[in-house]
């Protein structure tokens, strides 16, 4: 209990000040300059806002979603930002071979890829389950699979560049639409919820948490977590788990 007392508190206070200051690089939109992203679903909410953000800083965009009309509505106005280019390619990420093709052709069309941001979720119904299989595997396919398919599939571009994946989960204005009056709780804003994004892709930031509340930073990015996370590895053998 005495050594607790004495060295846990300065263990705490270094931790802490590891997490806020040790990633504190500067953001600067120039980063993303000539950068090659793709953003899924894109055609409204904070992955539209995320391509807006990105053509601004001159990067080159593909964006995708179900909608082909309102994806040209997006990369028309991208372009117009400044973007140094923009394409999208329409279709459903619950055809996992499309998920996969996709990455290609927009690694083409672009001449490569620096980032890969999974933005896009298929509406769940709210309600109570009732026993529907087909709506758990639907979710499941277009929340998950798909994202490790986009994954894998963009792997090999992504260590060419030694680019980065991005997973957004929000409760964005869109997002707090289709659960409103079940959930109550005030939406983020879309546009700054995306920079926020973007920025901690840039700087490769291993979490980022925006929200209108200072606890939320607090409370999700508490050191007790990481302090378990760097003494749990202490446990494996992670040179013999790779090379296996």
């Amino acid at each position: 209990m005495a050594f607790m007392k004495k060295y846990l508190p300065p263990i705490l206070v270094f931790f802490l000040a590891y997490y806020y200051y040790s990633a504190n690089e500067e953001f600067r939109p120039e980063m993303l300059q000539g950068k090659k992203v793709i953003v899924t679903g894109a055609s409204k909410g904070i992955g539209e806002q995320m391509a807006y953000h990105l053509a601004k800083m001159g990067a080159h965009v593909v964006v995708t979603a179900r909608s082909k009309e309102t994806l040209k509505k997006v990369v028309s106005h991208c372009l117009e930002l400044g973007a140094a280019s923009a394409h999208y390619i329409a279709g459903s990420m619950e055809n996992v071979t499309f998920a996969e093709q996709f990455v290609a052709q927009a690694g083409k069309l672009m001449g490569g890829l620096d980032m890969l941001i999974l933005n896009h979720i298929t509406n769940t119904s709210m309600n109570l389950f009732s026993g529907d299989i087909h709506l758990v595997r639907r979710s499941m396919e277009v929340n998950f699979l798909s994202y490790v398919v986009l994954s894998v599939a963009a792997l090999p571009m992504l260590k060419q560049s030694n680019g980065s994946i991005v997973v957004v989960s929000s409760k964005a204005d869109t997002a707090m639409k289709a659960v409103s009056g079940i959930l109550n709780i005030d939406a983020s804003p879309k546009e700054e919820c995306a920079l926020e994004i973007i920025k901690g892709g840039a700087l490769r930031q291993e979490e980022v948490y925006y929200d209108n509340s200072v606890w939320t930073d607090l409370l999700l990015g508490n050191p007790g977590r990481k302090i378990l996370e760097f003494l749990s590895l202490r446990s494996y053998s992670l040179d013999k788990f790779i090379n296996n």
